[in-house]
């Protein structure tokens, strides 16, 4: 009797923007950076490769082309995984093979890595470019993304012993600078700029602080305040009322999230665009783990 070959063969997996954030989110932040995935030789005729993984097209991707991707995104990691966790990872594998696949028919270059292949993928796409129109849209319609609270401009003064604070307090009564105080007496990290806080609002400090704080002028200085991990004096240099942040203050913050959005679509629209150009079949026998991934469901093993 021949012997019998379970494989899975392509349906179409969860809908595209289920699984997209995870691969863009990869391209984003991870280490995406690999080598081509290589061909593996094929076997007898009608058989795969004893190597091979996962057949995309008429490709067949052999199966240590996963373990460099598995390398280079989870390190030292990958015993530790489960079946879920590969079967998760080794859809992701194909998703990126099938876009590269896209790339190449697309007529991109492929000389560059994966990652960049797929950037450049996405980059083609008018999808990308956000007009002043969509800016001002979004702006408009998104206001309370963009309303800032009431805040200060704040210095402080910190000091693990008490006698310190009072040594810095009188130095304060008697007219020498708060930044000239800091410098010479603080323990804060900030004590070589002057004790520069930045722009705090109420939600920033504790409450004890803040009750403190926003109750300053700007010039203003602080009794000694004293809390669990030292001594502080505080000043506030300005107060900064709320407001709105302004349209072109905000275009930047604006592009990049249109831009990610726009990403997120078009990355879906273009997994799915390829699932339906290229044939996807999964050796199962071939891998040694579970699949339990998204790219089939089991056939009628053939006699």
């Amino acid at each position: 009797m021949s012997e019998t070959r379970r494989h899975y063969r392509y349906r179409l997996p969860l809908a595209a923007s289920g699984r997209a954030w995870l691969l863009w989110a990869a391209l984003g932040w991870g280490a995406l950076g690999l080598a081509g995935s290589g061909l593996a030789g094929c076997g007898p005729a009608g058989m795969p490769a004893q190597d091979a993984a996962a057949e995309v097209g008429d490709r067949e991707i052999p199966y240590q082309s996963f373990e460099a991707y598995l390398a280079a995104n989870v390190g030292d990691a990958e015993p530790q995984l489960g079946h879920k966790a590969l079967s998760r990872l080794f859809d992701q594998f194909l998703d990126e093979e099938l876009l590269s696949r896209l790339a190449a028919d697309s007529g991109l270059n492929l000389e560059a890595d994966r990652r960049q292949t797929v950037e450049a993928l996405l980059a083609s796409d008018e999808a990308q470019k956000i007009s002043l129109a969509e800016l001002e849209r979004y702006y408009t319609e998104h206001q309370e993304e963009f309303r800032r609270p009431e805040r200060v401009r704040l210095r402080q003064i910190l000091v693990e012993e008490e006698w310190l604070a009072e040594q810095a307090q009188q130095a304060l009564e008697n007219g020498e600078s708060f930044a000239s105080v800091s410098e010479r007496l603080s323990e804060d990290p900030a004590a070589a700029v002057g004790g520069e806080q930045g722009e705090l609002a109420r939600e920033d400090l504790s409450p004890a602080f803040a009750e403190v704080v926003f109750d300053l002028e700007p010039g203003e200085i602080s009794p000694i305040v004293t809390a669990e991990y030292g001594f502080h004096i505080f000043q506030v240099t300005d107060r900064l009322p709320e407001e709105v942040v302004p349209l072109a203050e905000a275009m930047d913050s604006i592009r990049g999230r249109l831009r990610r959005q726009n990403a997120d679509q078009q990355l879906a629209r273009l997994l799915d665009e390829a699932r339906q150009r290229y044939n996807v079949e999964i050796y199962e026998r071939n891998l040694p783990f579970n699949y339990r991934g998204s790219y089939g469901v089991q056939e009628t093993p053939n006699s």
